[in-house]
C-alpha cells in the first residue's frame, strides 16, 4: 500500500487526519458485554451470570407470562361450561350453610309454628288419600 504524500511535508499549519472515534467501543455497556464474551470462550466463567443470559432469560420469562395470559383468555366454550358446572355443587353447599345459619339464628316458636303446619299438611295429605 502506497504511503499517503502528507506524510512527507512536515509543514505544521497542516491538519493531520486522525483516526475516528467509535462510540460503541468506548461505551462501558460495551467493553463490560466484550470482556464478558471473551473470559467465557476463554473458559474463565464469572460467579455472576452473564448479561446475555440474564436478558434471554428475562425475555423467556416474559413470553411464557404472554402465553399463559393469552391461553387464560382464550377459553373456549366448552371449558367455561365445565367451569360453571364444577362451581354449581359448590355453589349449592354454600346456599345450604347459609340457610342452615339462618335456620339457628332464628327464635324458638318460629321454628315450632313451621313443623306444626308440616304436620297439619301431612295430615290433610293422608285423610285425602
Amino acid at each position: 500500500m502506497a504511503e499517503p504524500d502528507y506524510i512527507e511535508d512536515e509543514d505544521p499549519e497542516l491538519i493531520r487526519p486522525q483516526k475516528l472515534i467509535n462510540p460503541a467501543k468506548t461505551s462501558r455497556n460495551h467493553q463490560d458485554l466484550h470482556r464478558e464474551l471473551m473470559n467465557q470462550k476463554r473458559g474463565l466463567a464469572p460467579q455472576n451470570k452473564l448479561e446475555l443470559q440474564k436478558a434471554m432469560e428475562k425475555r423467556k420469562g416474559k413470553v411464557i407470562k404472554q402465553k399463559e395470559e393469552e391461553a387464560q383468555k382464550k377459553k373456549s366454550e366448552s371449558d367455561l361450561e365445565l367451569l360453571k358446572w364444577q362451581q354449581k355443587p359448590e355453589q349449592l353447599e354454600l346456599e345450604k350453610q347459609k340457610l342452615q345459619k339462618e335456620q339457628e339464628n332464628v327464635p324458638e316458636f318460629v321454628k315450632v309454628k313451621g313443623n306444626l303446619r308440616r304436620t297439619g299438611q301431612e295430615v290433610t295429605q293422608a285423610q285425602e288419600s
